[in-house]
Order: C-alpha cells, then sequence, then structure tokens
C-alpha cells in the first residue's frame, strides 16, 4: 500500500504550491503535493506563460510588418490563429511536463484529486475527472503535520456579464480562440485584460476596453497610465474610462453590448467579449468553515508567515490576498516552509513586489507611486528619463517610453519606480534590487552602467531626481 503520511502536505501545484514542494523537500521534509487539473496550476497552463508565448507571436508579426523600418524586407506577411494558439499550448505543456520532473527530482509524491481538509493534519483526496500523471497517488485518506493551501483563483464573474465560453470569453477562452475576432470588447482594463486588448489589437481586432475607474491600469502611477493610454489609443485601441458594461445581449455570433459612460448609454456591437474583472481565491470546498480557518471577503485570514488562526494550517499565494501575482505566491511559499522549519526568514515586504504588464508598450512598477508617497506626507524627489534620450532605444527602433523613480528628499532611500516602454519587465529587477538592499541615491549615482543599454535610463533617471541628469 502507498505511504499516506507526510511532513508536509501542498494543496494546489501552481507556481506557489510546486515551489513550497521543492523547497520544503530541500529541507527535508517528507512532502507531498495534491493537484486536480494540471500540474503547474493556472499559471503555467492557462495564464503568467502562454500569454507571454501569444504575445510574442503578436510581437514577431508586428515587427514583421514593419520590416522595412528597419531596412529589410517581407512580402505577404500574415499569420495562423491556429498555429499561434499551438505554439502557446505547446510551451504550457513544455513546462508542465517540466513540473512532473521536478517533482520526481526532488521526490515530492504527487496525489491526483481534489483535497478538502477534514481536521488539521487530516485530507480527504476524491478521484479527480482529468487523467493523472503516470506515477501519482490517488484518491483516499492522507496525513500531514503541515498542511499549506495553494489553490489560486478563478476569473471573477459579475452579474449579468457571466462568461458563456462562445461569445463571452474569460481568459480560459481568449487563450485559444478558433479566429481572431474583427471586433472585441475587454471590460476592465488590468493586467490581464489590456494583455489581450494589445494582443488582438496587433493582430488586427478592433478592440474596445471598458473601465468603471478613472483611468486604466489602476495600480500604476498616473504618469505610466497617461502614457500607456495614449499608446494605445495611438494603436487604435478604444478606451472608455469611468464608464461600465451595463447589460450584453447575446446574438447567433456576436453581442451587443449596453456602455454607460458620463451619464449617457449607448450601446455597440461586437463579435466576442472579455470578462477581465479580477479574480477571487478558490477557497470554497476545501472544509474551511467546519475547521473555523478565518476568511475575509474571500481571502483567508494569515499572519506575516501565512500561517492561519488553525494550528497546521497554512495558506499562500492568490487565497491569501494581494497582489495575485506567481512570484508573490513563490516567495510566500518559501517564506512559510522556512518559517516551518524554524529557520526565521524575512517576512514578505510586499512594497517590494515588481509588478508587470506585458502589452505594448510593457510596463513594470515596484513600490510607491507618486501619488501614494504624497499621500503618505512624504517629503520626495522624482526623477524622470525618457526613452527617447536612449541610444540603445532608438538603435532598436523603440524610442518611446519613460522611466520614473521616487526618493524620500530626507533619507535618500528609493521610494518607488515606475516603468513604461520596450523591455521595461526586465529591467524593473534591479530597481527590486537596489530596494531590497536599502541602496541610496548616492550609490546608485556610483553604479557603473553598461553602454548601449536600456538599463542606463534607471541611473539617469536618478540623475534627474537630483538634478544631474547627463543626456537630457
Amino acid at each position: 500500500m502507498a505511504d499516506t503520511n507526510f511532513d508536509v502536505l501542498i494543496i494546489g501545484s501552481g507556481p506557489g504550491g510546486y515551489v513550497t514542494a521543492i523547497r520544503a523537500a530541500q529541507l527535508g521534509f517528507k512532502t507531498a503535493i495534491v493537484e486536480r487539473d494540471y500540474l503547474g496550476g493556472i499559471c503555467l497552463n492557462w495564464g503568467c506563460i502562454p500569454t507571454k508565448a501569444l504575445l510574442r507571436s503578436a510581437e514577431i508579426y508586428h515587427y514583421m510588418q514593419h520590416a522595412k523600418d528597419y531596412g529589410l524586407k517581407a512580402d505577404n506577411v500574415g499569420y495562423d490563429p491556429k498555429a499561434v494558439v499551438a505554439r502557446s499550448r505547446a510551451v504550457s505543456k513544455r513546462l508542465n511536463d517540466g513540473v512532473g520532473f521536478l517533482m520526481k527530482k526532488n521526490k515530492v509524491s504527487v496525489i491526483w484529486g481534489d483535497a478538502m481538509i477534514d481536521a488539521p493534519g487530516n485530507v480527504s483526496v476524491k478521484a479527480s475527472k482529468n487523467e493523472a500523471p503516470k506515477g501519482a497517488l490517488g484518491a483516499g485518506a492522507y496525513q500531514a503535520k503541515h498542511i499549506i493551501l495553494a489553490t489560486g483563483a478563478r476569473p471573477r464573474v459579475l452579474p449579468g456579464l457571466e462568461p458563456d465560453k462562445k461569445l463571452i470569453w474569460t481568459y480560459f477562452e481568449a487563450m485559444a480562440p478558433d479566429k481572431i475576432p474583427k471586433s472585441l470588447l475587454v471590460i476592465g482594463s488590468g493586467a490581464i485584460g489590456i494583455e489581450f486588448a494589445s494582443f488582438y489589437r496587433t493582430l488586427g481586432a478592433e478592440v474596445t476596453v471598458v473601465e468603471v475607474l478613472l483611468q486604466i491600469l489602476p495600480v500604476e502611477d498616473h504618469e505610466i497610465q497617461t502614457f500607456a493610454r495614449k499608446s494605445f489609443e495611438k494603436q487604435g485601441i478604444k478606451i472608455h474610462t469611468s464608464a461600465k458594461v451595463t447589460k450584453l445581449d447575446k446574438k447567433a455570433d456576436s453581442v451587443s453590448a449596453t456602455i454607460e459612460e458620463a451619464g449617457k448609454t449607448q450601446t455597440f456591437e461586437f463579435e466576442r467579449v472579455i470578462s477581465a474583472v479580477g479574480v477571487v481565491g478558490n477557497i470554497e470546498g476545501l472544509g474551511l468553515e467546519k475547521l473555523g480557518v478565518k476568511t475575509e471577503r474571500g481571502i483567508i485570514k494569515v499572519d506575516d508567515f501565512n500561517k492561519t488562526n488553525v494550528p497546521g494550517i497554512y495558506a499562500i499565494g492568490d487565497v491569501s490576498g494581494p497582489p495575485m501575482l506567481a512570484h508573490k505566491a513563490e516567495h510566500e511559499g518559501v517564506v512559510c516552509i522556512e518559517a516551518i522549519k524554524g529557520l526565521h526568514p524575512h517576512a514578505m515586504n510586499k512594497l517590494m513586489i515588481p509588478g508587470c504588464t506585458y502589452c505594448t508598450p510593457q510596463i513594470a512598477s515596484v513600490g510607491l507611486t507618486e501619488q501614494a508617497a504624497k499621500d503618505k506626507k512624504l517629503d520626495i524627489r522624482v526623477g524622470r528619463f525618457p526613452f527617447v534620450g536612449n541610444g540603445k532605444a532608438i538603435a532598436l527602433g523603440e524610442d518611446q517610453g519613460l522611466v520614473k523613480v521616487i526618493f524620500d528628499k530626507k533619507t535618500g532611500q528609493l521610494l518607488g519606480a515606475h516603468m513604461v516602454g520596450a523591455e521595461v519587465t526586465e529591467l524593473i529587477q534591479g530597481y527590486v534590487v537596489a530596494m531590497n538592499l536599502e541602496t541610496t541615491e548616492e550609490e546608485l549615482m556610483h553604479t557603473v552602467f553598461p553602454h548601449p543599454t536600456l538599463s542606463e535610463m534607471m541611473k539617469e533617471a536618478v540623475l534627474d531626481a537630483y538634478g544631474r541628469v547627463l543626456n537630457m
């Protein structure tokens, strides 16, 4: 009979879950992970990774259309939507297989099915309708001293705007279209909504974005929001802010959408609609109410080391609260398991978690926005540097963008950094490292950045905050 007793049992194999399992195994814990759908969770299979594969295809298509701008020729440029989707799914499959390999390598047992916590230390698993990977354990009763919930999130559904998987999509359907619609309505302008708006617009769809708040990309700095909006509108994306979709009427192969804006109501017709109004944590069906695990607004309440109020039960990732990002889940899991081991890890500082949106242009940020710093009554210095002043950006043909930094005027502490432009999602970690090391403006000014690189703009923005900018 299979061994059913473990030191650590993790429910959910997304980035938070599988990384936690690996770290637990490294620390000597006998570890198991429960999954019901697919190893790697939403991120690897239907989220972060496959969307980046789609966006990469759109990016290459865009460059091919503008080959002459680089002195090149590319005739009869087109795309095959089925092949674009197939490439994205192949990328997911490769990573899904990779998670399975990592579980075997680290001797983590995979249990296949739906899990419920019957009592602290006891988990029952029911058979999953999905095919189990080779070697996985099946349904049954399992025991573990430490149970970590990493069950992730699903798309939020608003009354009257319910997805039907055919005409009204969530990100699941948006990632595997049978064709590229001629017209598309995107409800919501967070990272998910804007990435899909960018992808479909690049492939030729007429895209309209509706956002209930005053500005798109609500968590970003105002200047970055404004720059991005102008760029999107220049690409032909229609944007309605302080607006809401009040009704969707489905037809045979289209949707009639009623949009309320500035007190006026208009009706537009679209081939397809994407509902991107956020996500909600998967906390149902786990037995939490029976156990007395505290939740609040769909989130499991945890302390700085991800303990719930019930001994032996922990929660990481999307179910433990925002920001709902894969890298936040991974780091939380490592902190959680190291605390269980008694290694006294640092609690995670959520202000130092970077956020990235992989649209065109890309957006990346960390720390306080300028307005948030002002709201805290902080005395600040703000520096900016535009892409148009950077030689590498000009050589790449990507001279539209902005790097912005915010410092505490008294201490020189870097409070926040915000970027929009080509490859900024690959640059932001430089500022994240600086913030974690409590780097001052003086140390950043003394750092030598390589030339010619986009990263030089990071130093120039710092110099600008202190009246010493060189290349503008």
